[in-house]
């Protein structure tokens, strides 16, 4: 087992760009196989990756991008996302995060090749996301599944797979003993605290205890050292920052900009409304000096 240096610069598996290097790795099938079958609950024997876009149609369409999009041996097409930088939401509705993957998962299902194919040997399509932040507040399981459903729960067909995997909603699992967590806690908890110092000793103790973590804690230091990879990280959070500083900058100079504009609509209504008072008092045949005694004017 490859346990992690107590000192080591870990980069996160956490982060979208790592996470997909680390699981299309050359040597890490059995990685990829044993968090499909982990999280589709299904003993998964081979794994295939394919390439991450979908093909366009249209012209005026703009490509899907998939982090590990991939078929299993039973024929069923799998998407693996890591979702690390929080989406732009109106309220508390996560509309954008799962309105995305609902389009993603309905898109990739339908890009099967249907051609003299019965649509009841149609396969699965699973959409598997692995979320930094808490997208259902009104759960506290980190796990939830969805599919379609009537109100009663009444299952109309397993034929399209939604997972969410929050891995915010760990404080339960990070209480356990080692021995007591699951396969699919383990895999969660590598994935969210793996290059963080302070969870070290827990992520080296899971690594002892399941083989493919080790294996994947092994890719993930050879990707740590890997010059280039921490450049990209570099450059993309530089990027992310410029166009939070950027966004935040337009937003500050919009109300600076509306307080300028407000302060000169209260002077102008101001002046208007005094011309109207003076007007109104010289028609009742008061001089301009007690005008202004009575209105203080200097």
């Amino acid at each position: 087992m490859s346990n992690l240096p107590m000192d080591a610069d870990i980069l996160p598996p956490s982060d979208d760009r790592i996470f997909k290097v680390l699981l299309t790795h050359p040597d890490a099938k059995r990685v990829l196989i044993d968090i499909i079958s982990v999280v589709i609950d299904q003993n998964v024997i081979d794994v295939k990756i394919r390439g991450n876009e979908v093909p366009v149609m249209d012209i005026n369409e703009k490509n899907e991008r998939f982090d590990v999009n991939c078929t299993i041996d039973s024929g069923d097409q799998v998407d693996v996302e890591m979702h690390s930088c929080r989406q732009d939401e109106i309220g508390s509705e996560h509309t954008n995060f799962i309105n995305k993957y609902v389009y993603f998962l309905t898109d990739l299902h339908s890009s099967q090749k249907s051609k003299k194919v019965i649509y009841r040997n149609l396969v699965k399509t699973y959409q598997i996301t692995f979320c930094m932040y808490n997208i259902l507040p009104s759960t506290a399981d980190f796990v939830n599944r969805f599919s379609l459903r009537t109100e009663n729960n009444l299952q109309l067909t397993d034929q399209i797979n939604i997972i969410i995997i929050e891995l915010g909603k760990l404080n339960k699992a990070l209480k356990k003993p080692v021995d007591e967590l699951t396969s699919f806690e383990k895999w969660s908890l590598f994935l969210r605290y793996a290059q963080e110092p302070m969870q070290r000793k827990l992520i080296n103790d899971i690594i002892k205890c399941k083989e493919e973590i080790g294996m994947a804690a092994a890719l993930l230091q050879e990707i740590s050292q890997d010059e280039h990879e921490r450049a990209r990280i570099r450059s993309r959070k530089m990027y992310e920052m410029d166009q939070y500083s950027n966004l935040h900058t337009s937003e500050l100079r919009g109300e600076i900009r509306g307080e300028a504009k407000g302060r000169e609509r209260g002077r102008t209504e101001g002046m208007i409304e005094g011309r109207d008072e003076i007007i109104k008092l010289l028609e009742k045949g008061y001089s301009l000096e007690e005008i202004k005694k009575m209105l203080e004017i200097n």
